[in-house]
């Protein structure tokens, strides 16, 4: 089924939406993200991961300051209408740290 944005259940989360972020070739999860309806739109009309970033109150492009982007290669949707997947062309590293992903830490306990 083909959806809208106005389709979304941006309502459970106070406006936000999570999003699992995978590279499109690698298939590793890359991050998990929120998007309120503007960063979506954003992202939709870019065709570049946008991001709403809750520490900062604000939405940013993924890479803004690095360099580091996520080019979207498609968006699916999950069955509650409430998060998404984003499938991205990955150019470096994900995460903030330098990691290639953000999910580099094991849980031991």
């Amino acid at each position: 089924m083909n959806l809208k944005i106005k389709d979304l259940d941006f309502k459970k989360m106070n406006g936000l939406i999570p999003v699992v972020v995978q590279d499109y070739e690698s298939k590793k999860v890359l991050t998990l993200a929120f998007v309120n309806d503007e960063a979506l739109r954003r992202t939709v009309e870019t065709g570049y991961a946008h991001y709403y970033r809750r520490s900062k109150g604000r939405v940013m492009m993924k890479g803004e300051t690095s360099g580091n982007t996520q080019r979207i290669i498609d968006i699916l949707v999950d069955c509650d209408m409430d998060s998404l997947l984003f499938l991205v062309k990955q150019k470096g590293v994900a995460c903030h740290l330098g990691e290639e992903t953000c999910f580099h830490n094991r849980l031991m306990e």
